[in-house]
């Protein structure tokens, strides 16, 4: 079974909602990127979202595409990347889903980095530029042993298209809660948000997850029923400068946050 189906069942079997955190893969260097996956997973975060770099990041807000371009000069690439999850899937089973952009990708070759992904231990990945109406190539050698799960992207406007997106999904649906980039505030959701999560998870035979905008359990609070779970990745970072990438700064902010996500305070 894939590690993140493994991981959102276990979850649902104890009445618990998924806590998801995005990082930049070489920010601030490779080394540091498996130290940081490794204390999220002792402070109980169940996905790792980690960000491959990329020049152009479409989907990414300021801080985001800040940290991109910091790994890109400092040497991190795919193959790296890699690498590194070699490394990191010897004594770390956390599930981590890859989100990039589809040039990646289609340099690297779509079969050759799918068996890389399999080989590695990536469980999914997150594509935010791949069209459903081009995802097809891909999804094609998504089918070998091994390979990683291609996860939705859900947006507000969605709409009609939300079942022919679910359709076949699997892992989880990645419900995006503002029009607009990752970063903004809360205060900038999507003004029916508790509508489209709930329509979305009418249709949906995976788990929804909420992101783009959560930095604390407040900002969650009000959809915590409509929600299987929520990601965080651009407080996240902030939150690693502002600490200079301190270790225990980040598993108490995973486990607070996700103590108070599943306590409801």
């Amino acid at each position: 079974m894939n590690r993140i189906e493994e991981r959102l069942n276990s979850l649902k079997n104890r009445g618990e909602k998924a806590f998801i955190t995005y990082v930049t893969a070489g920010l601030p260097s490779l080394s540091d990127t498996v130290s940081i996956i490794k204390a999220q997973d002792e402070a109980g975060v169940d996905v790792i979202e980690l960000g491959v770099p990329f020049s152009d990041p479409i989907a990414d807000g300021p801080v985001i595409q800040a940290a991109s371009i910091e790994a890109i000069k400092n040497g991190t690439n795919i193959n790296k990347i890699f690498e590194m999850m070699r490394e990191l899937r010897k004594d770390c089973q956390v599930p981590v889903v890859f989100m990039l952009y589809y040039n990646t990708i289609n340099h690297f070759g779509i079969k050759k980095f799918v068996e890389t992904c399999a080989e590695c231990g990536v469980d999914g990945l997150i594509v935010p530029d791949l069209p459903y109406e081009e995802s097809f190539e891909l999804k094609e050698f998504l089918t070998i042993p091994g390979a990683p799960f291609l996860l939705p992207l859900i947006a507000p406007i969605s709409g009609d298209r939300i079942p022919m997106l679910l359709e076949d999904a699997h892992g989880f649906a990645y419900c995006i809660s503002s029009m607009g980039v990752t970063g903004q505030d809360a205060n900038e959701f999507y003004k029916n948000t508790t509508d489209y999560l709930d329509n979305v998870r009418n249709i949906s035979k995976i788990p929804v997850m909420m992101g783009f905008g959560i930095k604390e359990y407040a900002d969650v609070k009000p959809y915590a029923d409509h929600i299987d779970g929520c990601i965080v990745g651009t407080h996240l970072i902030n939150i690693m400068r502002e600490t200079n990438f301190s270790l225990e700064a980040i598993k108490n902010y995973v486990s607070e946050f996700k103590k108070a996500l599943n306590s409801g305070r």
